[in-house]
C-alpha cells in the first residue's frame, strides 16, 4: 500500500477548544482556525464566539508574554511589554509548546473572566473550505458586568428562581431570550464570520477610532 503524499505548503489549521474558567457545567466552544489568524483577529473571533461584546479591556498570556491593545497599557497595568496583538500570528506558535500548555486569554479584568484556550491538533486546510469554523459548543456565555464566575452563581440562583427577591432585577438584566444551556452552531459561525470582516485584520476599535 503507498503511503499518502503529504502536501507541506498547504495552509494549516489548528482545531482548539477554548472554556471559561471556574464555570460548572463548561461553557466552552471547539474551533477551527487558520495558523495565519492573528491574535486582533482570534480577540474578535472570541468575543463572537462567547457572545461576549467587547467592552472592557483584554489581554492573552503565551507563556510568559502579554499579548494585546498596547495603547491601553500605557501606565503598565501588565507589569510586562504588551505586544501588538496585530503582530502576532497563531504560525508563530510554533515556537511555544503547545502541547504543554495552555494559552489565556483574560476579558474584563474587573469581572475577570479567564478562558483558557487548548490546541487539540493540527492539519491542513481543505479545499473549498473557509475558516475559522465552529465545529461544536455548550451553553451561552454570561451575560456582561455580572460578577465573573461567583456573580455568575448567585446570577443563576436569582434567575431560574421566581420566589427570589432579585428574580425580576435578574430577568431584567439578562439580554432578551436568553438561556444559560443554549448553543447555536450555525448562529455562532455567522457572528465570527461577520466579526471578521468588520475588523478588518485589526482590532475594531481601532478602525473606529
Amino acid at each position: 500500500m503507498s503511503t499518502p503524499s503529504i502536501d507541506f505548503d498547504a495552509k494549516r489549521l489548528w482545531r482548539v477548544t477554548i472554556a471559561i474558567a471556574d464555570i460548572e457545567p463548561a461553557i466552552w466552544r471547539r474551533l477551527l482556525l487558520p495558523e495565519e489568524l492573528n491574535f486582533a483577529q482570534l480577540h474578535e473571533v472570541i468575543q463572537a464566539a462567547f457572545g461576549w461584546t467587547d467592552s472592557h479591556l483584554h489581554r492573552f498570556i503565551v507563556g510568559g508574554l502579554v499579548v494585546g491593545a498596547p495603547e491601553f497599557d500605557e501606565d503598565g497595568f501588565n507589569g510586562h511589554q504588551t505586544f501588538n496583538a496585530s503582530e502576532v500570528f497563531l504560525r508563530d506558535l510554533v515556537l511555544y509548546a503547545l502541547d504543554e500548555a495552555k494559552i489565556l486569554y483574560e476579558y474584563d479584568f474587573g469581572d475577570c473572566w479567564r478562558h483558557w484556550i487548548s490546541f487539540d491538533s493540527q492539519f491542513p486546510e481543505q479545499p473549498g473550505e473557509t475558516y475559522p469554523q465552529v465545529v461544536d459548543g455548550a451553553r451561552s456565555a454570561p451575560p456582561e458586568d455580572v460578577g465573573g464566575p461567583p456573580g455568575y452563581a448567585d446570577f443563576l440562583k436569582a434567575w431560574r428562581n421566581p420566589k427570589h427577591r432579585e428574580h425580576k432585577r435578574m430577568r431584567t438584566w439578562a439580554p432578551r431570550g436568553f438561556d444559560p444551556e443554549a448553543f447555536d452552531r450555525d448562529k455562532t459561525q455567522k457572528a465570527i464570520k461577520s466579526a471578521l470582516r468588520r475588523c478588518k485584520g485589526d482590532y475594531r476599535f481601532r478602525l473606529e477610532a
